[in-house]
């Protein structure tokens, strides 16, 4: 007899994960290593030292190492927040009409309100045990930075954030949660590095984008001693922090007998949805099971569903290494939208090749659409979304009135990866009737993709 399903599946904190996943030991298409630009040849970790802490390094290149030992501090850490409660959405359910069960990880339950802090303590604990007096970052929406000062603030370390220009000025007040907790916060493309005067020069004016904020941090890393650059996305090591979210999933579900059918997730540089799906991927690259998994991104920065799989710089100043990705190419400015933390250019490696390899799909939904899905599923589930987890949520509701229209009871898990209250200029404008969609032509983008590297 099954279980009748709560509202809301807690685990106990004894089954909290211990270990994070690396979902590339079980690819047998492993993510093509990243280049040094220099040499066109994949980066050792003593090339990647002067830029990340060691660890990192070491976690970065790891491609056949299957679990890492969550160590004991960042462990201790987590138990402040987790483990996040997956929570059966029978309020929308209901609304919606729809014979389909639907589940959302939640992960907006700490002050950062996102998934960020899953690996931002984590590589304030590799900083701190290396020495280190302090780390630079980049951070799109804000929700990156904020985790990152609440995680250095922890360990006593200085916290520079580098934030898209454009959201530094749409959500003032995630910039002042961020100085709350002691980092120093600067709109980029800035005049203070040499990149970022080099890129204002070439695009005057511009609102910024996440390539230009990683160019701004890394300079910044490297040339003060006792610093190093750390990300919160994009990232082999993010994504293996974040399989704290699908390992937690997956518990939750085998709990009461729950086989998901379909699982989304929004798709920026693919921190959420690698951490949330890889579990769920590993068990489809080993034959153990088989899922419908759904990358979400913007229509206006559609790397996935429009790029090229090629080699590309990570930043819009090119000057970190080449990354194998789904890429708009490294100079590409996206419109300034309001999903801050979806407007990368590139993606992950490991969700490139799992999406190239065809164990996941993509989509890209349009702005006022996706605002639309997030006010419906405020209304009724008493959680205000972030724009980009609300891309998650749009795909989610598309795909449970398929199932009214089938009948299919199919059970359909999204990650919610935090709250939306310090985006109320986004909403205040969809209430407005001020929301407006936009979609690069395909002449913007050939445009961006001669510029792609020959390698």
């Amino acid at each position: 007899m099954s279980k009748e399903i709560p509202y809301k599946i807690y685990l106990e904190e004894s089954e909290m994960p211990k270990q994070w996943y690396n979902v590339r030991a079980d690819m047998k298409n492993k993510p093509a290593p990243i280049l040094n630009p220099a040499t066109l040849k994949p980066v050792t970790v003593e090339e990647l030292e002067p830029i990340f802490c060691t660890e990192l390094a070491k976690q970065e290149l790891d491609d056949t190492t299957p679990y890492f030992d969550i160590p004991e501090e960042i462990l201790g850490f987590y138990k402040m927040y987790r483990p996040a409660p997956l929570v059966r959405a029978y309020c929308l359910e209901k609304k919606l009409g729809t014979p389909a069960h639907i589940y959302y990880k939640f992960e907006g339950n700490n002050t950062s309100g996102s998934h960020k802090l899953n690996s931002a303590i984590a590589q304030a604990y590799y900083a701190k045990k290396q020495g280190l007096k302090g780390v630079t970052t980049e951070t799109g929406a804000g929700q990156w930075g904020t985790a990152l000062s609440m995680a250095c603030s922890y360990f006593d370390l200085d916290c520079q954030v580098y934030m898209v220009k454009v959201s530094y000025e749409q959500k003032p007040f995630r910039r002042e949660v961020m100085r709350t907790y002691g980092a120093s916060v600067t709109p980029s493309p800035s005049m203070n590095t040499e990149v970022g005067r080099k890129i204002n020069a070439e695009f005057p004016g511009t609102t910024g984008s996440l390539g230009c904020a990683i160019s701004e941090a890394v300079e910044a890393a490297t040339t003060q001693e006792g610093y190093r650059y750390v990300l919160g996305s994009v990232l082999s090591q993010v994504l293996i922090h974040q399989t704290v979210i699908g390992l937690e999933t997956k518990a939750a579900l085998d709990k009461y007998g729950i086989k998901a059918d379909t699982i989304i997730g929004c798709a920026g540089g693919g921190s959420n949805l690698g951490g949330l799906i890889s579990p769920f991927a590993g068990e489809m690259l080993r034959g153990e099971a088989d899922y419908e998994i759904i990358a979400v991104e913007p229509a206006s920065c559609p790397s996935l569903t429009r790029g090229r799989y090629a080699y590309d710089y990570c930043d819009t100043g090119k000057i970190c290494p080449l990354a194998k990705m789904y890429t708009l190419g490294s100079g590409f400015i996206p419109s300034p939208n309001h999903a801050g933390g979806l407007r990368y250019h590139g993606m992950s490696s490991i969700v490139s090749q799992l999406y190239d390899d065809g164990l996941i799909k993509a989509r890209s939904v349009e702005q006022s659409e996706v605002f639309k899905a997030a006010t419906e599923f405020a209304r009724v589930e008493g959680i205000l979304p972030a724009p980009e987890s609300s891309h998650a949520i749009k795909v989610a509701i598309d795909e449970a009135l398929k199932c009214k229209e089938t009948g299919e009871e199919k059970n359909i898990v999204f990650g919610l990866t935090g709250t939306g209250y310090f985006d109320m200029v986004a909403y205040q404008k969809y209430n407005d009737g001020k929301i407006t969609d936009y979609i690069p032509t395909d002449e913007e983008l050939e445009k961006s993709f001669a510029t792609l590297p020959t390698v």
